[in-house]
């Protein structure tokens, strides 16, 4: 597809008319003419204002454009404007300075399109947001790791990340504050080398421990299960497994000094994972304000679209440095199986 092959060069877009209550019949409905952003923009402004190159979302909209053609109601928005809506709200996430500008929808309008692609994009998860299906994908994993600094037998990066939310009200809503006392859900992700993500959990409420949601996934019962010949790395919130490394508390000798230092260099990838992400999509750091059952779908559409980015070779957004992290999580001392299997590891390797 072309950018001429756009249909929208002069898009007629639907404009709900304002429903006069003290009338018994509606009022006609009227139409608007639009000029596709793929011809108005720059390509540097189209990717500012998007967060896609105009190639990257022609492609978009081959991927997803098929699941989007309209049923003639709501003035016959065509797919490629749903998409490029959407993108646009969740890119820049300043719904309030882009509401004239954003393709003449109403507010209502545009989260009936944001929910409409995300559903779209969600139903191509598997595609997308997967761990390694055999060994020898796992194994190409494991080298894209040990490439980085040496450390072995890495399949994933582990961790999870603060997405805010508005306020939730009921019995519930105190579930929702995390730790810096603002209401957010606590997503886990599971990322590679490349940081694209194989995992995502969007569910848990702000309170929720780290540890607790790795406990509680069905990824935790796949390691288990022997599933997999990898292991995970994560921070001092987790407890250390044989199949989920931590760095050593306090290390007491120069092979344990090694290993924390090679262990912070590669799980390094989940939070440049975060930042490019949240980079991206700027409704992820600044945070949502649409319903929960809304933001549980968005983040995982972000996740897929994060993901076809990096496939797209998209260029990454400069990662601000409020969107890096720091854990301020109580640290779990490793005992047991795990701790002991860790040694074994870092006198073998280090």
């Amino acid at each position: 597809m072309s950018i001429r092959d756009i249909e929208s060069v002069e898009e007629v877009v639907f404009m709900d008319e304002i429903f006069d209550c003290e009338q018994p019949r509606r009022k006609k409905k009227s139409y608007r003419a639009r000029v596709s952003p793929l011809e108005m923009y720059s390509d540097a402004e189209f990717r500012r204002k998007y967060r896609f190159s105009k190639e990257g979302a022609i492609k978009l909209i081959d991927l997803f454009g098929a699941q989007l053609k309209s049923d003639g109601r709501g003035g016959k928005l065509s797919p490629d404007l749903q998409i490029l809506t959407a993108l646009r709200c969740w890119g820049r996430n300043e719904v309030q300075d882009d509401s004239a500008d954003l393709h003449g929808i109403s507010q209502q309008s545009i989260t009936n399109v944001c929910r409409r692609v995300a559903l779209s994009i969600v139903q191509k998860k598997q595609m997308y947001i997967r761990m390694p299906a055999n060994l020898d994908e796992e194994v190409q994993k494991m080298n894209m790791f040990s490439d980085i600094c040496g450390f072995r037998s890495v399949v994933g990066c582990i961790d999870c990340t603060h997405i805010r939310i508005p306020h939730v009200p009921g019995n519930e809503g105190h579930y929702y504050i995390n730790r810096k006392n603002f209401p957010s859900l606590n997503v886990q992700v599971v990322c590679d080398a490349s940081l694209k993500i194989m995992d995502i959990v969007a569910r848990w409420y702000g309170s929720a421990h780290d540890s607790r949601i790795f406990n509680e996934s069905a990824l935790k019962l796949k390691f288990e299960g022997g599933q997999f010949h990898g292991r995970l790395l994560g921070d001092s919130g987790y407890a250390c497994t044989p199949y989920l490394f931590t760095p050593v508390l306090r290390p007491r000798s120069r092979k344990e000094v090694r290993y924390n230092a090679m262990h912070v260099r590669t799980r390094n990838s989940v939070e440049r994972c975060f930042g490019v992400l949240k980079s991206r999509f700027r409704c992820l750091q600044t945070g949502f304000r649409n319903s929960l059952e809304n933001i549980k779908l968005y983040i995982v559409a972000l996740a897929i679209l994060h993901n076809i980015a990096i496939i797209f070779n998209e260029e990454e957004f400069p990662v601000e440095e409020e969107v890096v992290e720091e854990q301020e999580l109580q640290p779990i001392q490793a005992v047991g199986r795990g701790a002991a299997v860790r040694a074994a590891f870092i006198e073998e390797n280090f």
